[in-house]
């Protein structure tokens, strides 16, 4: 077989390369390497597409080529000029590099993305990708690759959903947003659940104006239309209505209302005087082994407390039932359960990443931003939650029938 011979620029880009390489030159930047091979290589494609679009019957119709123009592209090989061939009827749509684009996707894209999900503003990303590759992005077209995320974002949101979640959390976080001049409030709308393999997973994120019981209802009942049709135990905090929009969507949930923001809540009405004596007697109630026990601590409480912070004792007992429901369960279960910290734990991975932000441009530009943060802090929910084997059983028995472990 005849040996084929190698074309001349080729060899010489190949050897310039291998000197600047011995050299500990860079072969991106200015005078790299990279971005004559990235020219020759755009060039001969928009060539090759060109052929391609001239087919005899548009040569019939007295379309043909119409010369050549000039454009500048840049990628991690650098920036690089180039001569896009034209044709008469202006009706050639290149797809190596389309008409207005100005950015190589497949180079320079998914750095940017990573880059954003990690939290850096669009001008500091605009820095690094000029001090790493010689480059000059605008925050425009920054803006617009980091758009490509939106319907990866839409598909993530209207996803299917299992039929059972063992466990979820459903908190809020807040975030400024501007809105036609104004710099308005939104609230973030998470719902993380443990699933059937014991894992985690955010099944919900939504946005609203703010938080409250009528915008959960709306979040639930997508849930439900995303295939969800029960949940053991919801892990809430104590905003008014919020146990009534999950029991209308699911019936046989069962509420646990987070302890620690009861807590929180009962401190701001007791003085700073009393708050240690009043805590050293309240942890007697909520690490009580048994419900029994909680109960008749809850009474010792009341009477020793209860003349100087009646409204504190009485918003307690209102709420007892769905306060200690996971006095039934045993340790690890307890844990897991009585305080909303799983899902406040989420938020604050978040906001490590949104923290350098003022307020948003608008609210997908939130979204996606956190759905970014989400898919990196995800990567380490690849295994069970601890002890979740013996979680398991327990679920199955005290939920018979609605929770199954398939051995």
């Amino acid at each position: 077989m005849e040996k084929k011979e190698l074309n001349p620029e080729y060899i010489a880009m190949r050897d310039m390369a291998l000197e600047q390489l011995k050299s500990g030159k860079s072969l991106t930047g200015k005078g790299g390497v990279f971005a004559p091979i990235i020219k020759e290589f755009l060039e001969s494609a928009l060539e090759a597409e060109m052929d391609e679009h001239l087919t005899s019957e548009r040569r019939s119709q007295g379309n043909k080529r119409n010369g050549k123009g000039n454009k500048t592209v840049r990628s991690e090989g650098g920036s690089v000029d180039i001569e896009p061939p034209y044709d008469r009827h202006g009706d050639f749509e290149p797809e190596i590099v389309k008409k207005r684009q100005t950015v190589l996707a497949d180079s320079l894209a998914p750095k940017i993305i990573s880059l954003y999900g990690k939290g850096m503003s669009l001008r500091d990303i605009g820095a690094y990708i000029r001090d790493m590759y010689d480059v000059e992005v605008s925050p425009t077209v920054l803006s617009n690759i980091t758009d490509r995320v939106i319907p990866q974002v839409k598909e993530w949101q209207n996803r299917p959903l299992d039929d059972v979640y063992p466990i979820v959390w459903m908190d809020a976080m807040h975030y400024k947003v501007r809105d036609g001049g104004r710099v308005v409030s939104r609230a973030v709308y998470n719902i993380l659940a443990i699933n059937k393999s014991g894992r985690k997973e955010l099944i919900g994120m939504y946005i609203s104006e703010s938080e409250g019981a009528n915008f959960w209802l709306s979040v639930l009942t997508d849930l439900k239309s995303r295939g969800v049709k029960d949940i053991l135990i919801a892990c809430t905090d104590n905003l008014t209505g919020f146990s009534q929009a999950i029991l209308s969507i699911f019936p046989d949930t069962e509420i646990q209302k987070c302890v620690i923001h009861q807590i929180r809540n009962s401190l701001k009405y007791v003085v700073s005087k009393d708050q240690k004596e009043f805590m050293k007697d309240l942890k007697k109630v909520y690490q009580a082994p048994t419900k029994s026990q909680a109960e008749s601590e809850l009474i010792n409480l009341e009477v020793t407390w209860g003349k100087k912070y009646p409204v504190v004792l009485r918003s307690w007992n209102d709420n007892w039932e769905e306060l200690s429901a996971y006095f039934k369960y045993d340790a690890p279960i307890r844990k897991l359960i009585y305080t909303t910290n799983a899902v406040e734990g989420f938020h604050r991975q978040v906001r490590k990443v949104t923290k350098t932000k003022g307020a948003f441009s608008s609210d997908m530009a939130l979204m996606k931003l956190i759905y970014l943060a989400t898919e990196n802090i995800s990567k380490k929910w690849t295994q069970p939650i601890q002890n979740w084997a013996l979680t398991a059983q327990q679920l199955c028995i005290m939920f018979e029938g609605r929770f199954v472990i398939n051995l």
